[in-house]
């Protein structure tokens, strides 16, 4: 068969942009904002994320995103630069509720966790409510 007939029926089975997207690495660390109180996702809520410098304890920024529909904010941080240590994600919670013109009791919310073994995945959802936050370890 010749290359260009092989070329035609990747391009039918798999787009290019499909193929790409699967070839990139998924992000070691992860996160789900999920609006308990009406039963929706978290979407556009501003996060940041931070790892902390044993030898002076300063926080230094990673990155920053933004929750998509789905309340997830994918490619945190690759694989390549996930190392152990203590992180924290701070949640812009007061941007998100006066966005949609409700207020809130915490302004922002911050998630601080331990990584020991940064070959495995972590994944860190937020349940959120005007008044009321929690979290846990997922999977």
């Amino acid at each position: 068969m010749s290359a260009s007939r092989l070329q035609q029926l990747k391009s039918q089975i798999l787009p290019d942009n499909k193929l790409t997207a699967m070839s990139e690495s998924p992000s070691p660390l992860t996160t789900h904002v999920l609006n308990t109180a009406v039963g929706v996702p978290g979407s556009n809520m501003a996060l940041s994320l931070y790892q902390q410098d044993p030898s002076t304890n300063t926080w230094n920024l990673i990155t920053t995103g933004t929750t998509n529909d789905d309340g997830r904010c994918p490619g945190l941080i690759t694989k390549q630069s996930f190392k152990s240590g203590v992180y924290k994600m701070h949640f812009e919670t007061a941007q998100y509720w006066a966005s949609m013109g409700e207020t809130c009791f915490y302004p922002y919310v911050e998630i601080v966790f331990t990584i020991n073994d940064p070959g495995q995945k972590y994944h860190i959802p937020l349940l959120l409510s005007r008044f009321s936050y929690s979290t846990y370890r997922g999977s």
